[in-house]
């Protein structure tokens, strides 16, 4: 049978949809006037970063069965932001524990790999922001240094007390990250005490500052995998790289969302 017009309207709204763009969330004690619990949250610059680059935010808080709430939280997914918070369990890297290295979070952890691996699967589109960066080359076999001062001598990273530092970081021309944001020096946004120390599997660094440290790194694969160890979206002037990942996702709803066949499209 063939299609009628609003078969036809249904797909062309399916198409033009804006993409849903999950995003990993804190799972933090929290106060709200009287109330003092633990709560999911994750700041409005994220989520505003998405919008504002036409994608539709959803705040992905841990799950108690990661491994099969992952597969169904991606099917309502576009693409994936692994945001940023607090340190990786070194026990997942095999390293002993640094006495600066953050509580573990177990339960962040374990979710963020199962959306990571579920989301490689599928090959949706990745964006990884800081901590995000180091869950994705821990997921891939790599290791951190979990305090940087003791293999930099500074503390250039992380001033404290929420104030981000501004730091300079060389891009490398002819990467995924270069069509973003352009070659050369970038001046960004930092806030963290660890970084990548080896590099994991099927990645590719294409950014490092000026003593060396990775400050991003890609996928080599055929999949769009962008990690950066800054805040981007702590420059509201500059969201490249969230509409860089919205077109990704866009792409990507397309041809997952796609009629595989001419009988689907008429069935």
């Amino acid at each position: 049978m063939a299609s009628n017009g609003s078969d036809q309207g249904g797909l062309a709204v399916a198409q033009t949809r804006r993409p849903v763009i999950g995003l990993t969330t804190y799972l933090e004690q929290a106060a709200q006037g009287v109330w003092n619990v633990r709560a999911a949250f994750l700041p409005e610059v994220y989520f505003d970063a998405v919008t504002a680059s036409g994608g539709i935010a959803v705040l992905l808080p841990p799950q108690p069965a990661p491994d099969d709430a992952a597969p169904a939280v991606l099917d309502g997914l576009d693409g994936l932001i692994l945001t940023g918070g607090v340190d990786v369990q070194p026990e997942l890297y095999g390293a002993p524990r640094h006495p600066l290295t953050d509580p573990a979070r177990a339960d962040r952890d374990a979710w963020e790999m199962a959306l990571f691996s579920g989301a490689e699967e599928r090959r949706m589109p990745v964006l990884a922001i800081c901590r995000g960066m180091q869950v994705v080359n821990v997921a891939r076999g790599g290791t951190l240094h979990q305090h940087l001062p003791d293999v930099l001598g500074t503390e250039k990273y992380r001033l404290g007390n929420g104030v981000f530092a501004t730091n300079p970081t060389e891009v490398e021309a002819g990467t995924r990250l270069a069509e973003l944001v352009g070659a050369g020096t970038q001046e960004v946004h930092s806030y963290h005490h660890q970084g990548i120390d080896r590099l994991g599997e099927g990645l590719t660094v294409t950014a490092r500052t000026d003593d060396g440290l990775v400050y991003a790194v890609e996928g080599t694969g055929d999949g769009y995998l962008l990690g950066v160890q800054w805040h981007p979206e702590q420059n509201l002037d500059d969201r490249r790289l969230f509409a860089g990942l919205v077109r990704e996702a866009a792409d990507y709803r397309a041809r997952s969302r796609a009629p595989h066949s001419e009988q689907e499209v008429s069935a």
